[in-house]
């Protein structure tokens, strides 16, 4: 069983907990025991496989291993079964509407017997839900929209779709008078591969004025709640988005707050609770002259401390800021305290792309094109690497098409000396585990790619000793998009990656960290574990046309998350060290 899928069971047993009225702290175990899972750079199954224990795991304790070992060993948890009798599972679609969490999602299921969105939609298209005590007409105003919209958009967006979306709101609400400052927080600004829905944050001098123009931007399909510093909106593509306007001296701390993540804000609150400070949205302050008759519940109460800047906010706990990539509790602060946090990769410390295509396959523009765009980059080297034959659909080139090419790529290299074209191939790793390309011609490349590009569903040890066989060939310098994964359209390849990046070690192929963002092909999970084993990542864009090649920065956001650095990276090299390391110069 994957670490996602046992993440996934966790979050259930959470919800359902939360929706039985179990102890939080139980609760909060499962929570902590599905970050913990998830964040984990080797699968579960290898740990338990090699006798670790796995109770040294953060937040796993000796009942949360157990339940990992059972899992991994039958694909089912007995207490999820047992509960699952007990309270509905589908209550769990239910809980994730707006207006319905799980005290609420009991109430329906108790007293009005719904356990299925399907059957709270019809209960409040007849008004019933409006009469059940604690919900209102409001409520199942916004339950209905939830409905709709769950029906309209059910998955979260990749960043590119996010980043289309929120340049045009941010653009418009900073030109709104008044307005001093707007940033979008959560998990969009720690750039996760998908967000779910946008956290604003603004400081205005007329804060009423900016909450109206937010709800006038011609975008929004409807306002779903608003008050004098804060809105909910839904945009036409169905996407929430929630401003919060607030004060100039809280500025950081609510951009710390709601940024994120959730685990990461628990430690550095714990942090401030050990030094006689409350830190929370509102900034830190010093409680140690609080009176005990002082209202607790005030937001402001006791001497406030810092909060106008996310660096005063960490400096008040004694740390440096920490970018906002590496939020995640994978160990930033113990790092930070330490004075050991990364010089994380910046998209100015590349120099060049190393996967990119061009009319000799299925790309858009010619090799020409992609050269001039990759100078107007800056870039000191760029590979072309156009499919091997083996999918008719992208127009490979085989040995004889393949040598017409490299007459071209010469005759543009004379053109433009300035950068250095690599003559590539991405080359298909063949079901057996050959490559798509006889050994003469992989020879008398500069740089040789291997992808998987079809039998996705081949079962985890063949799948494992496919790749295994293709990272041996002593021509690949490069695993390229490792799980053949497509955000939203296709799962990952069944694989041992544990055992696959240790070959890749062992035969020096660089991993890629795929930068398009259908792919953001490895996860930032495992480019931590490639990080651990010493493998070099390589950075490419896929790019199949000249305005893709900006696409580049996904990549470096994705490496950034996984703490990676310049020297962890191989497009970092300048091209003398590159060429050497490919075995070309």
């Amino acid at each position: 069983m994957e670490n996602s899928e046992i993440a996934a069971v966790f979050r259930r047993m959470g919800l359902l907990l939360q929706i039985q009225g179990a102890n939080p702290f139980r609760v909060r175990a499962y929570e902590n025991a599905a970050h913990t899972v998830d964040d984990a750079t080797e699968p579960m199954a290898k740990l338990i496989e090699r006798g670790d224990d796995l109770t040294a795991l953060e937040g796993i304790g000796k009942e949360m291993a157990l339940n990992i070992e059972e899992l991994v060993a039958t694909g089912r948890l007995t207490k999820l079964d047992q509960l699952g009798s007990e309270i509905p599972l589908s209550l769990i679609d239910i809980v994730a509407l707006p207006g319905v969490g799980p005290k609420k999602a009991k109430r329906l299921w108790q007293e009005l017997g719904i356990v299925e969105v399907d059957a709270l939609g019809k209960a409040a298209k007849a008004g019933e839900i409006a009469k059940l005590a604690g919900f209102g007409v409001k409520s199942e105003q916004q339950i209905l929209a939830g409905i709709e919209r769950r029906k309209r958009y059910t998955n979260r967006l990749s960043l590119a779709e996010v980043d289309r979306q929120a340049a045009p709101l941010l653009e418009y609400l900073r030109a709104v008078p008044g307005v001093r400052k707007v940033e979008v927080a959560g998990s969009y600004r720690r750039r996760r591969e998908t967000v779910g829905d946008l956290d604003v944050l603004a400081v205005a001098s007329r804060p009423t004025e900016l909450v109206e123009a937010f709800g006038a931007y011609s975008k929004v399909e409807s306002v779903e709640k608003a008050g004098d510093t804060r809105s909910t909106v839904i945009l036409e593509s169905g996407f929430q988005v929630d401003l919060r306007v607030v004060p100039t001296k809280s500025w950081g701390a609510a951009l710390v707050y709601f940024t994120g993540s959730k685990a990461h804000n628990i430690k550095l609150r714990q942090r401030a609770i050990e030094r006689g400070m409350r830190l929370s949205e509102y900034g830190v302050f010093d409680e140690s002259n609080l009176e005990e008759s002082e209202e607790a519940a005030d937001p402001w109460a006791g001497e406030y401390f810092a909060g106008k800047t996310e660096k005063s906010v960490y400096s008040s706990l004694e740390l440096p800021w920490i970018p906002p990539e590496l939020r995640e509790d994978r160990g930033e602060i113990k790092a930070a305290r330490a004075g050991k946090l990364p010089r994380l990769l910046t998209e100015k410390d590349l120099r060049g792309d190393l996967q990119t295509h061009s009319t000799w396959s299925d790309g858009r523009n010619s090799i020409e094109e992609m050269v001039l765009a990759a100078i107007a980059k800056g870039y000191e080297y760029i590979a072309i690497t156009d499919h091997s034959p083996f999918l008719a659909m992208t127009g490979g080139l085989n040995s004889r098409k393949l040598r017409q090419q490299w007459a071209q790529i010469e005759t543009v290299q004379q053109r433009y000396p300035e950068i250095r074209i690599l003559r590539g191939l991405e080359v298909d790793i063949l079901e057996d585990g050959t490559l798509d390309m006889d050994d003469e011609t992989l020879d008398e490349l500069d740089i040789v790619l291997v992808a998987i590009h079809s039998s996705f569903d081949l079962p985890a040890s063949v799948q494992t000793e496919r790749v295994l066989k293709a990272l041996s060939h002593p021509a690949a310098h490069i695993w390229a998009h490792p799980l053949a994964r497509r955000l939203g359209k296709r799962d990952e390849i069944k694989i041992d990656l544990d055992q696959a990046l240790h070959c890749a070690r062992e035969h020096g192929v660089a991993v890629e960290d795929n930068a398009h963002p259908q792919r953001l092909d490895l996860r930032d999970v495992h480019l931590l574990k490639a990080r651990e084993l010493g493998l070099r990542v390589a950075i490419g864009t896929d790019a199949h046309a000249v305005d893709q090649l900006d696409l580049i920065h996904y990549g470096v956001e994705q490496a950034r998350r996984a703490w990676l650095t310049k020297k962890d990276v191989l497009n970092t090299l300048p091209l003398s060290r590159l060429l050497k390391r490919l075995g070309s110069g």
